[in-house]
């Protein structure tokens, strides 16, 4: 929990043949959750519910898939895998390695352009849009469990979890050894700044997000998907079959209070 009280209480002084001495306890205010990023548009993703708390902010890094029926057919999303890693202590004033919020909301984007996605590939181009959009394995998409190395820039950043979307195709989060559990469905949609990385495929940044956990989800009730890098499709005007697009993107994950 990021947002906590932080209570300093009062000591009692014992003199030897003196009466206890009384003093008040002294109750700062709660630390309030890091302000949500806003894309600045006219349009901005629904705000925080006022029973909500931030549990956790994530770095997502890896594909996004779709499917194009036809060339010339408009690209159809089919969903993601991504690696998670925690950059809660990175967010400005929130530990000794913590960084500027300038440097904080260029993270996904660094990721992005100078690591490898942290999944297992096919081999095979058959049935793909483009040689540049490999699928992840079928059968072990995912790689080791294992902290995410950004050099110099931003240093060793702890491994969080999972995301994929489950056989009924619905976003599914599973963070903190299952702590966080969740399966959503898409809230609200806004596209992302002018600004956004496009990624190294120059194919422009996702949209951000907000997703409802549904009500099996345990540990987060909320998430928003922001600060996207990459991740559009290649598109469909060379030929029909299956696109993936390297992305990245903060997770910021709510739940009660």
């Amino acid at each position: 929990m990021l947002g906590q009280s932080l209570f300093v209480l009062a000591s009692a002084a014992l003199a030897l043949g003196s009466p206890v001495e009384k003093r008040d306890v002294v109750c700062r205010s709660p630390i309030p959750d890091p302000p949500l990023p806003t894309t600045g548009g006219a349009t901005e993703l629904p705000p925080v519910p006022d029973n909500l708390e931030l549990k956790v902010i994530a770095l997502g890094l890896g594909i996004q898939n779709y499917t194009c029926a036809s060339v010339g057919a408009t690209p159809v999303s089919t969903g993601a895998l991504a690696m998670f890693y925690d950059i809660s202590l990175l967010y400005p004033e929130s530990g000794p390695n913590a960084l500027t919020i300038e440097k904080f909301n260029q993270l996904p984007a660094f990721a992005l352009n100078h690591h490898d996605i942290p999944l297992h590939f096919n081999d095979s181009t058959v049935g793909r849009v483009s040689i540049e959009g490999p699928g992840a394995s079928l059968k072990r998409p995912f790689t080791r469990a294992a902290p995410l190395d950004l050099g110099d820039e931003y240093g060793s950043i702890p491994f969080l979890g999972r995301h994929f979307f489950n056989s009924d195709g619905a976003p599914t989060f599973i963070l903190q050894r299952g702590s966080i559990n969740v399966v959503a469905a898409k809230k609200a949609s806004v596209p992302a700044p002018g600004s956004a990385d496009p990624g190294p495929a120059g194919t422009g940044a996702v949209a951000w997000l907000a997703l409802d956990a549904n009500a099996n989800s345990r540990g987060a009730s909320l998430v928003y998907r922001v600060e996207t890098a990459g991740g559009n499709s290649h598109g469909c005007a060379q030929a029909a079959g299956q696109d993936s697009t390297g992305y990245s993107a903060q997770y910021w994950f709510y739940g009660p209070k």
